[in-house]
């Protein structure tokens, strides 16, 4: 079996639709449309033609298109200018361009650092 590398991207193109859970254990750029939950350990980009509806978990999650969903992003997340996100976001940075729409709620930082502050959240 080929060894993973790390500078490698998987492309889901424009016109392209999967229905299920999408996992990776590489980086991956979606400008298609995903219909299910995008689980990757790595990056993840959702381009300006990319649209996913479920959850989005990656190291680095680059938002140029449309999710509705949580987005999990380990170290962050940005959305970029065109970004369109229905959903929440639990990350450690957030960058949010000018144009950018988010409707939904945000964590940063460790859940164990702010247990009390939202007491639906599992302690961890």
């Amino acid at each position: 079996m080929k060894e993973f590398n790390k500078d490698e991207v998987s492309i889901i193109s424009a016109g392209v639709v999967i229905e299920g859970k999408l996992s990776s254990s590489g980086n991956i750029r979606i400008d298609g449309r995903i219909k299910g939950d995008v689980i990757v350990t790595g990056n993840v980009t959702v381009g300006e033609t990319g649209e996913v509806d479920g959850q989005v978990h990656g190291d680095v999650v680059t938002l140029g298109g449309k999710v509705n969903g949580t987005v999990n992003a380990k170290e962050r997340l940005v959305l970029e200018a065109k970004a369109n996100l229905k959903g929440d976001i639990l990350t450690k940075i957030l960058v949010v361009e000018a144009g950018a729409i988010f409707e939904g709620k945000s964590n940063m930082g460790s859940l164990k650092e702010k247990p009390a502050e939202n007491p639906a959240l599992p302690l961890t």
